[in-house]
C-alpha cells in the first residue's frame, strides 16, 4: 500500500509540476493553441471547395470533416510537445535530480504522460469551441461524440510515448525534429483532404495501412453517427500504446544509466 501511495504521489507531483509550468508560461501554451488553429484555418477554410469534388459525401460538411483531423493532430502533438518538456528538463538538470529522487521509475514516465493528456484536453477544448463558432455540425449521438473525444484524447498517449522515448534517449532539445517529423509523415499520409475512397495511386496504398487512417475514419464516422472502423481504432490505440510503452520504458532505463 505504501509503495502504491508513493508511486501515485510521484505521478501526481510530476504531472502537476508540468501542468503548472505550461499554464504559467504563455510562450509554451500559446503555440500549442495556435498550431492546430493554423491547420484548421488552412484546411477547413482554404480548401473548403474540395467538398464539391464528385464523391465527397460527408454528411456534416467539410468543416466537420477537417475538424476530426485537427482534433487528432492537436492531441497527438500535445504529446510530442511533452517530449520537448522532458528534453528541457534534462538540459536544465531537473530530470537528473528527478531520477535520483523518485525510486519508482515508471512513475516518471506516467507523470509526463498524464501532463500531456491535460495539455491535450486544454487544446482540444479550445479547438472545439473555435470549430463550433466556425460551423461544426455534431450529427452523432452524445455517446458517439463522447467516444470521438475519448479516442482523440487517448491518441495523445501515442505522441507522448514516442516523443518521451526520443527525449529520454538523447536528453537534448537538438533532437526535437526527430520527435515531430514521424508524426507529420503519418498524419499527412492519411486521408487528410478527402475521404479515403477518393484517394488513388501510391497515396491510397499507404493510407490503407497507415494506423492514423483508422483513427481518422473512426472519428469521422462517430461525429456523424455512422458505422466505421471504431473497433480497429481502439486496437491501434491499445497495440500502439503497448509498443511505444516498451520503447519509452527502454529509453527510461537508458536515461538512468546515462
Amino acid at each position: 500500500m505504501t509503495r502504491r501511495r508513493g508511486w501515485t504521489s510521484a505521478v501526481a507531483g510530476i504531472a502537476s509540476r508540468q501542468t503548472r509550468v505550461l499554464l504559467k508560461s504563455p510562450a509554451l501554451l500559446i503555440p500549442s493553441l495556435l498550431f492546430p488553429m493554423l491547420f484548421f484555418a488552412a484546411l477547413a477554410g482554404g480548401l473548403a471547395e474540395l467538398a464539391r469534388v464528385p464523391g465527397f459525401d460527408y454528411p456534416a460538411g467539410y468543416t466537420s470533416f477537417q475538424f476530426v483531423f485537427v482534433l487528432f493532430q492537436a492531441s497527438m502533438f500535445g504529446g510530442v510537445f511533452t517530449g520537448f518538456a522532458a528534453a528541457r528538463d534534462f538540459e536544465s538538470g531537473f530530470a537528473r535530480r528527478l531520477l535520483l529522487a523518485v525510486p519508482h521509475r515508471s512513475a516518471i514516465l506516467v507523470g509526463y504522460v498524464v501532463s500531456a493528456m491535460v495539455r491535450a484536453a486544454i487544446i482540444m477544448a479550445f479547438v472545439t469551441v473555435v470549430a463550433l463558432l466556425a460551423g461544426l455540425d455534431l450529427i452523432g449521438s452524445p455517446l458517439d461524440v463522447g467516444l470521438l473525444f475519448a479516442l482523440a484524447l487517448l491518441s495523445n498517449i501515442l505522441g507522448s510515448l514516442w516523443a518521451l522515448g526520443i527525449a529520454l534517449r538523447f536528453r537534448t532539445m537538438n533532437v526535437a525534429p526527430l520527435m515531430q517529423v514521424p508524426f507529420f509523415v503519418l498524419l499527412f499520409l492519411a486521408p487528410v483532404y478527402v475521404p479515403l475512397d477518393l484517394l488513388s495511386g501510391w497515396i491510397r496504398e499507404i493510407a490503407d495501412v497507415n494506423p492514423v487512417t483508422f483513427l481518422l475514419e473512426a472519428g469521422r464516422a462517430l461525429l456523424v453517427g455512422e458505422a466505421g472502423p471504431v473497433g480497429t481504432a481502439w486496437l491501434v490505440i491499445l497495440i500502439g500504446g503497448i509498443i511505444l510503452g516498451i520503447w519509452s520504458l527502454a529509453a527510461l532505463r537508458s536515461a538512468e544509466r546515462g
